[in-house]
C-alpha cells in the first residue's frame, strides 16, 4: 500500500458523508445517492495525483459529482419527476399544535421543493446555503461565474419561496 494510497483513503473518511449529503440533495434519492458518490470517489481514485494537485480536492471532487448527477439525468433521459405541490392533503381533523412530524413534513417540503428546481439552480442552493460554500467556490466547483452563480441562486430562492408559501405548512 503507498503513501498515496493511504492519504486517498484518509480523504474518503473525511470527505464521504457530506458527499452523501450533497448528492442526496442534488438527486433526492439515497440509494442513487450512494451510487454517485461511488461513482465519483472511483473517479476521484483513478486521478487522485491530479486531484492532490488541485487548489482545492474537495471543489475538484465536488465538481466530479455534480457531473455524475447530471449524467445519470442526462444518461435516463430522466429529469426528476414535476412534483405538484399544490394537491398536498391536510387533515382537518389534525390537532391545531404542531408534533414531532411537523419537522419531517417541513422537511420533506423543502426537499420536494429542492427538487422541482432546475439542475444548476439546485446545484446552487446545494453548495451555497448546505454545504456552506462562498459565492467564488461555488462558481468554482460549477465551473461559471461569480455572476451566474448569484442569478442562479437568486432564481431558485425566488422559486422555492413560490413553490413553498403555497402551502399551508408553517415554515
Amino acid at each position: 500500500m503507498s503513501a498515496a494510497d493511504d492519504q486517498f483513503r484518509e480523504f474518503v473518511r473525511s470527505r464521504a458523508a457530506p458527499l452523501h449529503r450533497a448528492a442526496y440533495l442534488l438527486c433526492g434519492d439515497w440509494h442513487l445517492a450512494d451510487d454517485l458518490v461511488q461513482e465519483a470517489l472511483a473517479k476521484t481514485f483513478r486521478h487522485w495525483r491530479r486531484v492532490q494537485r488541485a487548489d482545492s480536492p474537495d471543489a475538484y471532487v465536488r465538481r466530479i459529482l455534480i457531473n455524475e448527477v447530471n449524467r445519470y439525468f442526462q444518461r435516463r433521459h430522466h429529469v426528476p419527476a414535476p412534483f405538484d405541490l399544490t394537491n398536498r392533503s391536510h387533515d382537518p381533523a389534525d390537532p391545531a399544535h404542531p408534533d414531532a412530524s411537523g419537522g419531517l413534513a417541513r422537511r420533506d417540503l423543502l426537499l420536494t421543493a429542492l427538487l422541482a428546481l432546475p439542475d444548476r439552480q439546485r446545484a446552487t442552493v446545494v453548495l451555497r446555503y448546505l454545504e456552506g460554500m462562498t459565492e467564488a467556490e461555488t462558481a468554482d466547483i460549477l465551473g461559471c461565474s461569480q455572476g451566474t452563480v448569484k442569478s442562479q441562486t437568486s432564481r431558485a430562492l425566488h422559486a422555492l419561496n413560490h413553490l413553498i408559501s403555497r402551502q399551508e405548512l408553517p415554515l
